[in-house]
């Protein structure tokens, strides 16, 4: 938990206090005085006796006792100041706004690690260095502008960059968006992200707590924890957007197997997010976007309107509600002839709605009513109107104010003219309201929201013989495991496989295939990828060939033996997992064989995993229409592929020696999906 005394002293020192404005010390310190701190403010600085008409002491150790420094000198000055003020001051909270740490240089970050030592001796709590500071109702401790006037319903903002805390509050605020509070968390010594989400989760409370969460992301340290609080919070009725930045491709290390391949650090992010029910955001407009669409009530279904005087931007935003998985259905009804009457004589009202640069305020007041009471299958509504400033439209934002408050279904106002009608807007925004200026902007983060699942259920793990799969791991080296102990995992945690044998020499490769039964199919052990190195065979008929083929592959370089399975027919399937650090284990699925590279059509998700993650995975690849049974083709049972991905799930949990895991293919038809070919490595 955090110390009260950083987010409600009785008492703040700023160290470094100064007259001049123009210094983190003397803003921070103007900033505290401006927001109204209604406790006892104090000033440290060896030149002054009074700063800003506040007592100064040129001394530390002359300071009476205090709650919350907010340090502002040079950082190798800090450490003797945070040890007087932590054990002989009382001081408990600490904000760190000064730079040269950890961000800076080794003798920095160890001199970081020596503060944060003091502070826990003394169960304090540390925010920074190398942050703006933090904005509270109880008190504005940061040095930067612009300083939001606090609303309880407005957005907790947590941020790993105080630049970029700042560039969105400056571009939040003229939109309309309202922030309860903001945490800069800088270089996150001892609280980072995870730390102060957990704190807004613990405190909650559904009377009073903001319901809106915004986070900046340069470095997830504890995943579990931001999991574990950002589920529970949205379980709570909370809803959370996050940029993570820092998601460049060009810092995976290479692996060998397909897995390893397609997951990286970046995957982990998205499946971490997803599982937590967190919408993923890339940039500050993105970010604000969605925390304006937290601010109306959530959206119940898929079916938007389109209200308009303007034909470009709907059809910019029709394309991208469309390409995000919304729509923009037809309107054919009664209803629609009768709106029609309403309205001037070349209006449209097939969605969608235009009701022509004539348009009046009165008429778009009658639109929305039509939508909203009588088009039972439009769950929400957005409207468009700017004005080329031939005449003010006070009247036009003074309707859509009054229905926004009055109607049933959500109203998404994009209001483009910024500029031309500012006043009106302006007007429009002070009475509550937040503006989506750009229509593609807006489409593009409404179908994200809509697409983000609601958080994993907490479920339980299929049945898995534990004990048999740590038998079988400990007595295991470290690299690619047998595919003897291949066959005893995957039966241990239930996923079906083709029968096999791993023979060394052509009389048990003939032997061997007469009792799988022919057809077989035939593959070297040992080469990473079989196929490149022509070490599979299909659709062996007979024993001469069986042993023609096993004499050829035993030759093929690294082959330490021959595989021989059954030849089954299906869908080939791909289901994998990888370690990636700090997360744990990712599950992924996608098409099978060589697809699987080329196509990189795979979704993830973080074991453990529910059946409904697993489905999830499945029903959102670009190849599902495979899967669904394609121009009369066998499909697959999604089932029984979620039910194997549900498994590697449990078998990695038991097993987090597993570093990398393969099957491919897994055969899929409408009946079945079997393991056929599989690969495990381990790193104890």
């Amino acid at each position: 938990m955090i110390a009260p005394q950083l987010l409600n002293p009785r008492s703040i020192v700023v160290v470094g206090g100064s007259n001049d404005i123009h210094k983190p010390g003397g803003k921070v310190l103007k900033n505290i005085i401006d927001g109204g701190f209604s406790g006892a403010l104090y000033a440290s600085n060896p030149k002054e006796d009074e700063v800003q008409g506040i007592r100064s002491y040129r001394d530390p150790a002359d300071l009476p006792q205090v709650d919350l420094a907010v340090i502002a000198i040079a950082a190798k000055y800090t450490l003797p100041v945070i040890e007087l003020l932590a054990k002989e001051k009382g001081t408990r909270g600490f904000i760190i706004l000064s730079a040269g740490y950890s961000e800076e240089s080794e003798e920095g970050r160890k001199l970081e690690e020596q503060i944060v030592e003091v502070v826990d001796s003394v169960g304090g709590s540390l925010i920074g260095p190398n942050c703006i500071g933090i904005m509270t109702p109880q008190h504005i401790s940061a040095f930067t502008e612009p300083i939001p006037k606090l609303d309880p319903k407005g957005a907790d903002f947590i941020t790993g960059s105080g630049a970029t805390a700042c560039f969105i509050l400056e571009a939040g605020i003229p939109k309309g968006l309202s922030f309860a509070s903001v945490f800069s968390v800088g270089n996150s010594a001892q609280l980072g992200v995870e730390e102060v989400l957990e704190h807004l989760d613990l405190t909650f409370d559904p009377e009073r707590s903001s319901r809106v969460k915004l986070l900046y992301i340069e470095t997830i340290s504890n995943p579990q924890k931001l999991l574990k609080h950002a589920s529970s919070l949205i379980r709570k009725g909370c809803r959370i957007a996050a940029v993570k930045a820092g998601s460049s491709e060009a810092g995976s290390r290479a692996a060998s197997s397909h897995t390893g391949a397609l997951a990286s650090s970046d995957t982990a992010v998205d499946a971490l997010f997803r599982k937590a029910g967190i919408v993923r955001c890339y940039g500050r407009e993105d970010l604000i976007t969605v925390a304006s669409i937290f601010s109306s009530p959530p959206l119940e279904g898929k079916n938007i309107a389109i209200i308009t005087h303007a034909g470009g931007p709907a059809v910019m935003l029709t394309d991208a509600l469309s390409e995000g998985g919304l729509s923009v259905p037809h309107l054919e009804d009664p209803a629609a002839d009768e709106l029609l009457t309403h309205l001037f004589p070349g209006s449209s009202v097939a969605n969608p709605i235009d009701f022509l640069a004539t348009g009046t305020a009165e008429q778009l007041g009658t639109i929305i009513d039509f939508v909203d009471q009588r088009f039972d299958d439009i769950d929400a509504m957005v409207v468009i109107f700017g004005t080329p400033g031939l005449v003010k439209i006070f009247d036009v934002y003074d309707v859509l104010h009054e229905k926004m408050n009055t109607a049933r279904k959500p109203i998404y106002p994009v209001l483009p003219s910024t500029l031309t009608a500012r006043e009106e807007v302006d007007a429009f925004l002070s009475k509550g309201h937040i503006n989506f200026p750009d229509e593609v902007t807006f489409g593009n983060a409404l179908a994200r929201v809509w697409n983000t699942p609601a958080p994993a259920a907490e479920d339980t793990l299929p049945t898995v013989d534990v004990q048999a799969v740590r038998d079988i791991i400990e007595a295991e080296k470290d690299g690619y495991i047998p595919p003897s102990s291949i066959q005893k995992l995957l039966d241990a945690c239930g996923i079906p496989r083709a029968g096999e044998a791993v023979v060394t020499t052509a009389d048990d490769a003939v032997a061997a295939a007469g009792e799988l039964g022919y057809p077989v199919v035939m593959k070297v052990v040992g080469p990473v990828h079989k196929s490149d190195v022509g070490g599979v065979m299909l659709n062996i008929a007979d024993a001469e060939e069986v042993r023609r083929e096993f004499t050829r592959m035993i030759d093929i370089p690294e082959t330490t033996a021959v595989l021989l399975q059954p030849m089954l027919s299906g869908t080939e399937l791909f289901a994998g997992a990888k370690k990636e650090e700090k997360f744990g284990h990712m599950v992924l699925c996608g098409l099978g064989g060589i697809f699987i590279e080329v196509l990189k059509d795979v979704n993830s998700g973080l074991a453990p995993l529910t059946r409904e993650e697993a489905l999830w995975m499945i029903r959102h690849l670009k190849g599902h229409g495979i899967l669904e049974g394609a121009r009369g083709q066998e499909g697959v049972d999604e089932n029984a592929f979620a039910d194997v991905i549900v498994r590697l799930g449990a078998l990695v949990q038991a097993a987090p020696e597993i570093a990398e895991l393969d099957l491919n293919p897994l055969l899929g038809n409408a009946r079945a999906v079997t393991a056929v070919d599989a690969r495990i490595r381990i790193e104890k």
